[in-house]
């Protein structure tokens, strides 16, 4: 054992690094690419997004995978775990992460189609070093339908980019604080920070949907404002099933676990005109947030629920 965990995590990080900077190395093959592209701000792409990447699974390490990464690679079946929220949030995930990738490349003036497909690789890159990690994690695993819904958000991005020149759906995540983490912190976040990625209760993703998008262009409908359906789920105490007992024996509360679906209306934060160069850098960083609205919801237990405002 104390030589196989060496090679495993050998084999591990080197998996990783490719997985990292083979998006980013690929378009910037200088002897290859058009003199139109801007190779320094290409190089200030590849570094700047790699660095930051690698600070982004740092932290997701300390938060999810550290002290478990010691078992060998394996696959589960997850396909029933927290009413498959997981899933939705890793489609969204891969989704905004090949539009970020798409947007760096164009302001490096790649060329439209490189930019679309080199995009949709490394958000799909990104998410496929979640299941590496996941794979020798002692209390997860690899998991082929989180495969399946990455490839679902990047294909949503890549899609519409090829289809419509733009995004006229968009995947969107919003978030509220709830009473869960306490009775199950190991499982739901130990602080507020945790519970952000951990807590499905608080999670809602959505699908925004471009009204100005479907209409006529002589039509004087702002082109930002958008309507959205979400998904999401409550009652979550662990994947499958809520304990009966906390981790000291003592009883926990019952909760009913419950599907919700709720419409309401958005705003597509990229199509908000402005000649601020760091303004459209700003509201691109906010195009996945999910923005407040009065929403209607609906689930089984409680049927119809208006929230005034949520989020």
């Amino acid at each position: 054992m104390l030589k196989t965990q060496p090679k495993r995590a050998r084999i591990l990080f080197l998996l990783i690094i490719f997985f990292i900077i083979t998006p980013f190395v690929l378009p910037a093959q200088t002897d290859t690419v058009p003199d139109t592209i801007n190779k320094k701000r290409l190089h200030v792409v590849i570094y700047g997004s790699a660095a930051a990447y690698v600070v982004a699974q740092t932290g997701l390490y300390f938060v999810w995978y550290k002290d478990n990464l010691s078992t060998p690679f394996h696959f589960i079946n997850d396909s029933q775990y927290w009413l498959q929220m997981d899933k939705v949030g890793h489609m969204t995930t891969a989704y905004t992460m090949s539009n970020y990738g798409y947007w760096l490349l164009k302001w490096s003036n790649v060329p439209e189609k490189k930019s679309v497909w080199y995009g949709g690789l490394m958000g799909f890159s990104a998410m496929i070093v979640v299941e590496l990690l996941d794979g020798f994690a002692t209390n997860y695993g690899a998991s082929i339908y989180d495969i399946m819904a990455n490839t679902t958000g990047v294909g949503l991005f890549v899609g519409q980019q090829f289809l419509w020149h733009e995004q006229r759906f968009r995947l969107k995540f919003s978030y509220h604080p709830t009473e869960y983490p306490q009775y199950n912190p190991e499982k739901l976040g130990e602080n507020p920070c945790q519970s952000i990625i951990k807590d499905y209760n608080g999670q809602t993703y959505w699908l925004s949907a471009n009204i100005s998008s479907f209409i006529r262009k002589e039509s004087k409908f702002p082109s930002w404002i958008n309507v959205a359906v979400g998904y999401g789920g409550d009652g979550m105490l662990a994947e499958v099933t809520n304990p009966e007992y906390d981790s000291e024996g003592n009883p926990l509360p019952h909760f009913d676990r419950v599907r919700q679906y709720y419409l309401s209306m958005d705003i597509d934060w990229t199509r908000i005109k402005t000649n601020s160069k760091v303004l459209k850098f700003f509201l691109k960083g906010l195009s996945f947030v999910k923005l407040p609205f009065p929403t209607l919801e609906y689930n089984k237990k409680d049927q119809l629920v208006f929230h005034w405002l949520y989020f």
